[in-house]
């Protein structure tokens, strides 16, 4: 099948139209907070995300020691602290107090949960 130059011209024309159209679409808005229900804060997170160590002496997460993981989605949490050692993302020093599906209590990392997490209550 052969093309004129001309349709072959408005072809590429109108495929780098709707290249632009694409490009220049808005991002998607910023995640929806997490939400407060049944006594609990409830927040998306990543499933199998981990859960880090409280330290006994001043209450930071243990960076480097996991207790237990998080399959549910979306899982509840109860505070937040925004003084925790680095993890990157919009809340670089942000870590959220939950109980892993273990039973084990302990920090998530901000960077694991996809919901907002500013309307938690700090801790």
């Amino acid at each position: 099948m052969k093309f004129s130059k001309r349709a072959l011209t408005a072809l590429a024309t109108a495929a780098f139209s709707a290249a632009l159209t694409v490009a220049a679409a808005p991002s998607s808005s910023a995640a929806s907070g997490c939400w407060y229900s049944g006594s609990e804060w409830w927040c998306n997170n990543v499933r199998g995300a981990a859960v880090y160590e409280p330290s006994e002496t001043n209450g930071y997460p243990h960076a480097d020691v996991v207790v237990g993981y998080m399959y549910s989605n979306p899982s509840w949490f109860r505070c937040r602290r925004d003084d925790g050692p680095y993890v990157g993302g919009p809340h670089p020093n942000r870590w959220v107090f939950t109980e892993a599906d273990n039973g084990e209590w302990g920090y998530m990392k901000d960077t694991s949960i996809s919901s907002e997490t500013d309307p938690l209550p700090v801790c």
